[in-house]
């Protein structure tokens, strides 16, 4: 869509720059080259300037063209930011939370919140951002809440913020780690689970260091329960999801990955983790109260943000700077 904070003649001038050809700039803004033509033909008349020295060698820029080239990119630039800016500005003011989302971030607790949201704030919106699931992106969005994205939904617990200590976490629910196995596994028909019914099983646990809850129950399986396979996974994703399909492995997640894979399934419930809010520490986005309440958080199934013994579905908001 064009800025109309500058000419769009300037824009037509710069795509032309930068491929040096009119037939390619003409290709790339989906118009004539004749009507591109035209167009720099009116910014040169207007400017009083040769911007572009046609020969049989091709099309060059003039020394005056040379000049116009790095400014043009800088206000087209500086218009493009502002309009952002501005835009940014607006959602502050309609109350607007940005939530990313991801097949690991699902959002649907949101259908039990909206009731409360609605009573508590009946001009709230949400805008969904949909971004990848990598350990990259992940890291890139933590760092940055409050800028494209205002919140991320996700489980936590405590020991999680010294890998991300730009942001903290608003508890909504407790999630409890169960044991997710493919479909077809003989371990699905059995009437309860026991670590003897495991002895032999490839248990899928994420890496020594994501979560508190996650290294006592490493600890707790490589004391006790020697004979249960335990085998490491950097990153929860879709592709641990599908090598357990795959291989027969079992893995332990959480409820809010119920539908992600429809060849896992999880018949069984252990320990928790919290659910709900990660975000910037200091933000002005979410703040306590009916919808979020705070919790003292006493109890392993305490709500809030330092509980202890769960482990919290909750919403990641960012620190902002």
């Amino acid at each position: 869509m064009p800025n109309p904070l500058y000419n769009p003649q300037l824009l037509t001038f710069l795509k032309v720059a930068e491929a040096g050809s009119f037939n390619k700039a003409a290709e790339d803004l989906h118009i004539s080259p004749p009507a591109l033509i035209k167009q720099i033909n009116l910014l040169e008349a207007a400017l009083d300037l040769r911007l572009f020295s046609r020969s049989h060698r091709g099309l060059e820029l003039t020394t005056a063209g040379e000049s116009l080239l790095q400014d043009a990119r800088y206000l087209i630039q500086y218009c493009q930011d502002s309009v952002q800016r501005a835009q940014s500005a607006r959602q502050k003011e309609q109350k607007v939370i940005r939530l990313g989302t991801s097949p690991m971030t699902p959002v649907d607790f949101l259908l039990d919140l909206w009731p409360k949201l609605q009573q508590v704030s009946a001009d709230i919106q949400f805008h969904l951002i949909p971004y990848d699931n990598t350990i990259e992106s992940a890291r890139e969005i933590l760092k940055n809440l409050g800028q494209n994205i205002d919140v991320v939904a996700g489980v936590f617990d405590e020991g999680m913020f010294h890998l991300h200590e730009y942001c903290t976490g608003l508890a909504i629910q407790k999630q409890p780690m169960e044991i997710y196995m493919p479909v077809n596994h003989p371990l699905t028909k059995k009437s309860n689970l026991t670590w003897k019914k495991l002895e032999g099983e490839t248990l899928c646990v994420i890496q020594a260091g994501w979560s508190n809850q996650m290294d006592k129950l490493r600890a707790e399986i490589t004391l006790r329960h020697p004979r249960v396979k335990m085998r490491d996974f950097p990153f929860f994703n879709l592709e641990i999801f599908n090598a357990c399909v795959n291989q027969g492995w079992l893995l332990v997640g959480f409820p809010i990955w119920e539908n992600s894979h429809p060849l896992l399934t999880s018949p069984y419930h252990g320990l928790g983790l919290r659910h709900g809010l990660r975000h910037p520490v200091q933000s002005p986005t979410l703040r306590t109260g009916p919808v979020f309440p705070e919790s003292p958080e006493k109890g392993a199934g305490a709500a809030g943000v330092k509980g202890k013994g769960a482990v919290t579905h909750a919403t990641a908001v960012g620190r902002e700077p």
